[in-house]
């Protein structure tokens, strides 16, 4: 992998920059889909290349590893065969899951002992073994195996965890480094900061992470309940440690006004599941604001959904007409919708990176964050 800095604002730290894969090309800011089993929801995959333009996907280990399983990946010869993309990927380590599966699993020196969510089964989970997961996934970038700590969480919690955190990314390296790929194309590794909302934490990771000068770094445990100011006080704080010839990833964020504020912070990755979960609710991200398409004052409105989106789908179909699928119970209606939020946020970033190349974009930003947190 190959990071290559293009532009730096000067009015903030946001850049543009390129990351090069072998399966292509990535300009940042980026914002990944969730493709939490292989697939993107209620999204074709031709959407995501023709009407999206998404360049990088995400999987989750936790759910690929249960099912379709390991077998079946390694048969396929990995996720982008699998599921016919040849474009990036990248998977998280189940890191997540370890936090959000808090009532079915057990968190040891060893690793995360938990219980299957489909069928009720006991697996265990280790920074070896997860290395081992996310190779025979395939994905071009995989993460650290670590734990996510709740917000809030005490003082004593949250550096004892950081602290095994660290433990387990020395092991995940020395699997890592001792493995090769096994689908003949190069995978990168990212460390992942914690520490969750202590200064002092999050500063330790944040060396701690620099200092094993891997090919990019990653940001967690923010997005879990804690104050946007708090967000982007630890963003700030880690951005101004971790390397600048590196990229800065910042895990599950988050809103288009989150992703706007830690652009201006220096952050050139994102991925979240909003974009398609309150889609299949009928609430919508346009260029004008947020809506929630099932009111009745949309009942009558002819005009596009956003005449302002790059996605041909959100400029042919009205309002009036996504509102009757979502009240008629229609499947298309959250295909439809979905298509709308993650063009809208792939947009967004885009035209982010534009501003920073023109020198323009804190203005922009200013203007743009207080235009996507209105609600119509």
């Amino acid at each position: 992998m190959k990071f290559n800095l293009l532009h730096k604002d000067k009015l903030s730290k946001a850049r543009a920059a390129t990351i090069e894969t072998d399966h292509g090309v990535i300009e940042t800011p980026i914002f990944m889909p969730v493709g939490t089993i292989g697939s993107v929801k209620a999204v074709h995959f031709k959407e995501l290349e023709q009407e999206i333009h998404a360049q990088i996907i995400l999987g989750n280990t936790y759910h690929l590893y249960l099912r379709p399983g390991l077998e079946i990946m390694e048969k396929a010869g990995g996720l982008h065969q699998f599921i016919g993309w040849n474009k990036p990927i990248l998977t998280d380590s189940g890191g997540y899951q370890v936090y959000s599966l808090s009532g079915s699993r057990k968190i040891k020196e060893e690793g995360v002992k938990f219980q299957s969510h489909i069928d009720g089964s006991r697996h265990l989970f280790t920074p070896e073994n997860v290395m081992d997961i996310q190779r025979t996934i395939g994905a071009d970038i995989i993460m650290a195996f670590d734990e996510c700590t709740p917000y809030p969480c005490s003082y004593k919690y949250a550096k004892d965890s950081m602290h095994m955190t660290h433990r387990w990314l020395d092991r995940c390296i020395e699997r890592f480094d001792s493995t090769e790929g096994k689908y003949g194309y190069a995978q990168s590794f990212f460390p992942i900061v914690q520490g969750s909302t202590y200064k002092d934490l999050r500063l330790e990771s944040a060396e701690t992470i620099a200092s094993k000068n891997r090919e990019g770094n990653a940001i967690g445990g923010l997005s879990v309940g804690e104050p946007a100011e708090e967000m982007y006080a630890m963003s700030e704080l880690v951005c101004g440690i971790l390397p600048e010839d590196k990229p800065r990833y910042l895990m599950g964020v988050g809103t288009p006004a989150n992703i706007l504020e830690n652009i201006a912070l220096g952050i050139d990755m994102f991925d979240c599941v909003m974009p398609t979960r309150n889609a299949r609710n009928g609430m919508l991200f346009t260029s004008e604001g947020f809506i929630n398409i099932k009111n009745k004052k949309w009942e009558s409105d002819f005009s596009p959904i956003d005449a302002n989106s790059s996605a041909s789908t959100s400029k042919l179909h009205s309002k009036a007409y996504l509102r009757h699928l979502f009240i008629s119970g229609e499947r298309l209606a959250a295909q439809i919708a979905s298509i709308q939020n993650l063009s809208f946020y792939m947009d967004l970033v885009q035209e982010a990176r534009k501003q920073i190349i023109a020198g323009t974009f804190r203005e922009w930003k200013e203007k743009m964050v207080l235009k996507v947190s209105t609600r119509l």
